[in-house]
């Protein structure tokens, strides 16, 4: 995807009309029903990055997008409570999808994926320094020298953004989150199959999880 190397912030949105291809079906308009945790697992475009112990009682999968400012704020506020409480202690495991909203937020979800096994690291980075990089004049550049902090070079940002496969398996992500779940707006969260929208803050997060350890 070597366009996005030399595009302006405004042309780097996806149109209207891609995002209006994303739109969630019918089923899912008047609320969405739990999911069955066989849907959710189901193998994607990209395979999970799972943090946490497999047979965890609570699982919690969270659609994301790199430029959204309250993904951002859960990773900074919330996301160091829930693993200290509850992925360290081997009561939630936690993973996080794509879900791009607009390409420059791809762009920073394929950096991640290629980045290997430092994808959680690259995730956490980006999502600590997104003023630095998302909402700024020049924010493919400013990606860049971010991404410098986790060892990720000029060529090997260049190559990965050059990767169409990468790029369009991202997307797919996003769409099967889109089409199978009714995923409209970030962040969306499911846990043990319940759907919840928007930011999980500190205070909410004991009360949202509770019932689920309840249920054990």
């Amino acid at each position: 995807m070597t366009q996005f190397l030399n595009i302006p912030r405004r042309e780097l949105l996806i149109g209207a009309a891609a995002l209006a291809a994303l739109a969630p079906s019918l089923a899912f308009a008047a609320g969405a029903a739990k999911i069955p945790m066989s849907d959710l697992m189901a193998p994607n475009a990209l395979p999970d990055v799972w943090i946490g112990k497999a047979d965890a009682p609570i699982t919690i999968i969270e659609y994301a997008s790199m430029t959204c400012t309250h993904c951002a704020t859960f990773h900074a506020e919330t996301y160091p409570l829930l693993q200290k409480n509850y992925i360290d202690t081997g009561k939630a495991r936690f993973v996080l999808r794509e879900f791009p909203l607009d390409a420059l937020a791809a762009a920073a979800s394929m950096l991640a994926r290629c980045s290997g096994d430092k994808r959680t690291a690259v995730v956490d980075l980006l999502f600590t320094q997104q003023r630095n990089w998302a909402f700024v004049d020049k924010p493919l550049d400013a990606l860049e020298n971010t991404v410098k902090q986790a060892g990720i070079s000029s060529d090997a940002f260049k190559k990965c953004l050059d990767d169409k496969q990468m790029y369009q398996n991202v997307l797919d992500v996003r769409q099967r989150g889109a089409d199978k779940f009714g995923i409209d707006s970030t962040p969306t969260f499911f846990i043990n199959g319940d759907r919840h929208n928007g930011e999980i803050s500190p205070d909410s997060l004991d009360k949202t999880l509770a019932p689920y350890l309840e249920k054990k």
